[in-house]
């Protein structure tokens, strides 16, 4: 047998990325479950010392404003911009959308984000809860075997200004709704929800790399 080659039972597994979900409030269980399902180590973080040797992390849905509220509250807002700085990947969902934004509209007068992807964002844009709606789409960096993703928009917001680093992976009447800079990646609509769990493992791929 050649030196550089080993038994198939013998070859070195792969380790499974650690990735944080911001667990102070929205749909935190949804996206642990996506993420052991795409092979990754999902940990919850609600202080900052959970924040320590995470490959990525997940900035859930939910009611953007009690998410910054909360996360001021328990000392992780400038730890995670800190991060989000120095390069994590971070994936945000609809309200985690609105958290990454380097801007706001229609956001409470104190309402900060972590910032980190150069774009304003519009909150509650499709319209209330009423409003919901899912529909099919064709997201670029997908394998899509012909499927469109089943993209859910709940309160959702969505893309009003893009700097010229942020690519556009998904439109919905004329506004991006999925968008990445780098590392960072994030969607107005609820993947989590779906069963559908491609993008959750495009973010695993991201922190993997």
């Amino acid at each position: 047998m050649p030196v550089d080659e080993q038994p198939a039972d013998e070859q070195p597994t792969r380790r499974r990325p650690v990735i944080g979900v911001l667990a102070v409030q929205g749909d935190v269980r949804e996206h642990v479950a996506a993420l052991n399902a795409c092979g990754a180590e999902p940990r919850l973080v609600r202080r900052p010392q959970e924040l320590e040797g995470l490959d990525g992390l997940v900035v859930p849905g939910g009611e953007s404003t009690t998410i910054d509220r909360l996360s001021r509250i328990f000392g992780l807002h400038e730890p995670v911009r800190r991060l989000i700085a120095e390069g994590l990947p971070v994936y945000g969902s609809c309200a985690g959308m609105i958290q990454l934004a380097d801007e706001i509209l229609d956001g409470h007068a104190e309402q900060q984000t972590f910032g980190g992807i150069d774009m304003t964002v519009r909150r509650n844009a499709f319209g209330r809860q009423v409003d919901s709606f899912e529909t099919g789409l064709q997201i670029r960096g997908l394998p899509q075997d012909g499927r469109p993703f089943p993209a859910v928009f709940i309160r959702a917001p969505w893309v009003e200004r893009l700097g010229e680093d942020v690519e556009v992976l998904a439109e919905v009447e004329g506004h991006p709704v999925a968008v990445r800079q780098g590392r960072l990646l994030a969607t107005s609509f609820h993947p989590e929800v779906t069963g559908d769990h491609r993008v959750h493992a495009l973010f695993v791929e991201l922190c993997s790399g």
